[in-house]
């Protein structure tokens, strides 16, 4: 069973409307090249360092304007469409947000949902400090999605440093996993390849790892390189530092050849079984 995923590789203004402008070609050219999936980066369609602005441009999730407009544009193009994630307003507590990533269905309908869990809190030297808990809410769950056959688990960027989590997705039934991402310069540079390459080897499942790349308002660099990488660690494909799409196809097979020739998920102790995320599958 094949499946044609298209990541797409751009800079995020601190204005929707202005990334929108330039995603929304990069959709439909993916589209046009036959893809099934198309998987946009995290903060999807804005990244804006400053905290007052960033309150003052987002919205709860049935107010989202980005959200609509991707609904209506995975309904156009009748296609998957994996938005990275989008930054909304917390039901609880309308100065607190969450990073929320969707999986949309290609009649426009939200397949699937997941909040990033674990957050950003370090500092390094790129002169930036970042501590996303400061505004964000953790999410609580892990988050498994049937799609025409595949099962797609959903995780957002730092996410990749936390095993467990993709081990746990893994043995759920996960094919693919999912990583958008806006990885800075200085860690993407050191670990991003190593780290992605890693959780596909251990699983035995495909890495899809659309990200940013750019400098963003406030300075922000991001490091871009979005992969797709194999059950078996073989990077299929690698947007490097330019804007665009690339495209895979993937073959199911591969996981069942990758898991028969190293069976780590058979193998694991019992006592050694990824949990303590509760998991929600859609």
């Amino acid at each position: 069973m094949m499946l044609k995923i298209a990541n797409c590789q751009y800079t995020a203004a601190a204005d929707e409307s202005a990334t929108l402008k330039n995603v929304l070609p990069l959709i439909a050219e993916a589209a046009n090249h036959g893809a099934d999936l198309i998987a946009l980066p995290e903060c999807a369609t804005m990244l804006e360092p400053n905290r007052k602005n960033l309150l003052a441009a987002t919205t709860k999730e049935a107010d989202s304007k980005s959200l609509e407009t991707l609904r209506e544009t995975a309904s156009k193009h009748q296609c998957y469409l994996l938005i990275g994630s989008l930054m909304l307003r917390a039901d609880a507590d309308p100065q607190r947000l969450i990073n929320r990533s969707f999986l949309l269905a290609p009649d426009g309908s939200i397949r699937a949902r997941y909040d990033k869990i674990h957050l950003f809190d370090v500092e390094i030297n790129d002169g930036q400090i970042y501590n996303e808990s400061s505004l964000f809410d953790a999410g609580k769950n892990a988050a498994l999605v049937a799609m025409d056959g595949w099962h797609l688990g959903l995780t957002i960027c730092y996410d990749i440093r936390f095993p467990h989590l993709y081990r746990q997705l893994a043995q759920a039934g996960a094919d693919i996993i999912a990583v958008p991402a806006a990885f800075t310069a200085t860690t993407g540079k050191a670990h991003w390849h190593t780290l992605l390459q890693a959780r596909a080897i251990e699983n035995g499942i495909f890495i899809v790892a659309p990200a940013q790349y750019g400098t963003h308002a406030g300075g922000r660099q991001t490091y871009g390189h979005s992969l797709i990488v194999s059950p078996w660690g073989e990077v299929l494909t690698d947007a490097k530092e330019k804007i665009g799409i690339t495209l895979a196809s993937l073959d199911l097979a591969a996981v069942k050849r990758a898991r028969q020739s190293i069976p780590s998920l058979a193998n694991n102790t019992a006592d050694n079984h990824a949990g303590g995320i509760a998991l929600k599958i859609f």
